[in-house]
């Protein structure tokens, strides 16, 4: 015979409790995996501001316009005596050239002014044989306007605007955006 100490639970309470704990460990899991994405993507976007950041510098490095000095010289478009700077709609890789070599790879060394950027979407380019492999799943977009009048200048083809749009693998996008001037 058994006393009332000795009783253990019965099959419907430990199927209750199968059921609470399942619930709550649902809620909980609920809770944690938002906080890993969150913390994957913020390690994704330190590599995205390094990718940004590098093919920044890269681009803002280059002449103004083709039709300048290409060392920042004496020689500037649209001053008095000299050629007019490339027209709006004629940004990007002079003559429609995407600087392809033979065997189908960008030549960045064809990029010799800020707007051949223009549409630039070539990752696997953007640091050449240094870019390691867990980029592979990040995509950039470059583009490259006339912005003379974002900072105050009176003619607005004295400055471009170059944007490079990062976006991670897990679809976050990341703009930078510099300003070139013609000085």
């Amino acid at each position: 015979m058994l006393n009332a100490k000795e009783k253990g639970f019965t099959l419907i309470e430990i199927i209750i409790g199968i059921v609470m704990l399942s619930i709550s460990l649902a809620i909980v899991s609920r809770l944690i995996v938002p906080t890993e994405e969150q913390s994957a993507d913020n390690l994704l976007q330190i590599k995205a501001a390094e990718l940004g950041q590098s093919l920044l510098n890269d681009i803002s490095s280059r002449a103004f316009d083709h039709k300048s000095d290409m060392s920042g010289g004496r020689r500037r478009c649209d001053e008095e005596g000299q050629e007019a700077c490339t027209e709006p709609d004629k940004l990007g890789p002079e003559d429609g050239n995407d600087f392809r070599d033979d065997d189908g790879e960008n030549d960045r060394d064809d990029y010799n002014d800020v707007d051949d950027f223009k549409g630039y979407s070539d990752l696997k380019d953007v640091l050449g044989a240094g870019l390691d492999n867990t980029y592979n799943s990040f995509t950039i977009d470059v583009d490259v306007s006339y912005a003379g009048d974002d900072l105050g200048l009176s003619n607005n083809r004295l400055a471009k605007r170059i944007t490079v749009t990062v976006t991670t693998p897990l679809g976050t996008k990341i703009r930078f955006a510099t300003h070139k001037a013609n000085f």
